[in-house]
């Protein structure tokens, strides 16, 4: 055989795909098992060593339904829509907290999982998706607590507008809470890869974003020229829809509606495209 029939070697180069739009989310259900297990890890490592346990679901809420009631019912004197104070901070608090949980937790992906992402390969945004994922079980039982209260005070004799078919879209209402937290959560996760300010900025502003969302005043109570202000929070509606679901109370227009899933569509779709960007190369920067 001579040397030109010898069969040719061919080298291959492999290269990260570096375009904005090479999301690869079907990567996700092909490693789902895998994003099971880190929503068992997140739920256990939290309350591992807690004597308290899961608990902490239901008193976290209760304790802040107490402060609110005292400070904002009895010495602001602030109206709930002639709700009981414990209803409407409830109500409002069931949605913020998954919420603000989601947010929160995922905005340090990149940071607290370094070691990991450094090591071994798997979608990077299966971390932050367990984390919502997880969320839904303290969700849950922050709304049965809700619905405990409710059971007692119509116990008492107190009847409530229930809105059936708002109940119906619950499960989407909840979809979009997730959504949204999950999009604010993994811009801030991609910023803090180079700004590391804004992990430190991410709790303090969560907490004056409850302030400007109804949680402790009804939007009912909000002027007419300022409505246009509260609008541009996405949440706002979101939590009026759930008061107005379960206690028949609440101030919502379906422009706002609409707006809010617009900005919440558009804040997951940019941060899946920042996030799918900063995961290639954020170990140079961490």
């Amino acid at each position: 055989m001579t040397s030109s029939s010898a069969p040719k070697k061919q080298t291959y180069v492999i290269r990260p795909v570096s375009g904005w739009f090479d999301l690869h989310l079907g990567d996700l259900w092909r490693y789902r098992d895998l994003i099971m297990l880190f929503v068992r890890r997140d739920f256990v490592a939290v309350y591992k060593q807690t004597i308290l346990g899961p608990l902490w679901y239901v008193i976290q809420p209760l304790l802040t339904t107490i402060v609110f009631t005292i400070i904002f019912g009895r010495v602001a004197r602030i109206p709930t829509d002639g709700l009981p104070p414990t209803l409407f901070y409830l109500a409002g608090l069931t949605t913020w907290n998954y919420f603000a949980g989601c947010l929160t937790k995922t905005s340090n992906t990149f940071i607290g999982n370094a070691a990991i992402f450094g090591k071994v390969y798997f979608p990077r945004l299966a971390v932050p998706l367990s984390v919502v994922i997880s969320g839904l079980i303290g969700f849950a039982i922050q709304l049965a607590l809700f619905l405990c209260f409710m059971a007692f005070y119509a116990l008492k004799g107190m009847t409530f507008a229930v809105s059936p078919l708002l109940l119906l879209f619950l499960p989407l209402l909840v979809v979009q809470v997730a959504a949204l937290g999950l999009g604010f959560g993994i811009i801030v996760s991609s910023l803090t890869t180079r700004y590391r300010d804004l992990s430190f900025l991410i709790t303090f502003g969560v907490q004056l974003w409850m302030y400007a969302t109804p949680i402790v005043h009804p939007a009912s109570r909000i002027p007419e020229s300022w409505l246009w202000l509260i609008s541009l929070n996405p949440m706002t509606p979101v939590v009026e829809l759930f008061r107005y679901a379960f206690l028949g109370t609440g101030t919502v227009h379906p422009w706002q509606v609409a707006m809010s899933l617009a900005m919440t569509v558009l804040i997951l779709f940019c941060g899946i495209v920042l996030f799918s960007r900063v995961e290639k190369s954020f170990m140079d920067t961490v």
